[in-house]
């Protein structure tokens, strides 16, 4: 399994998912997914689930 994953939306690279203790933290690659940058999730599918969601003006759910 991979540690570091690319996140893209639409064919644009809008971030990427680094592995750690946690789960994988989300950094994003522009101002856009800002809201993204530091969450933590299970894997790298649920953030790319997440990026979607935002890129389609989707209510994000932070988990708590």
């Amino acid at each position: 399994m991979s540690d570091c994953y690319v996140i893209e939306v639409s064919s644009q690279t809008v971030g990427i998912v680094v592995r750690d203790a946690e789960g994988y933290e989300f950094f994003a690659a522009s101002h856009r997914f800002h809201a993204l940058e530091g969450q933590i999730f299970r894997n790298a599918r649920e953030a790319e689930r997440a990026a979607r969601r935002l890129a389609t003006g989707q209510v994000l759910q932070v988990a708590s």
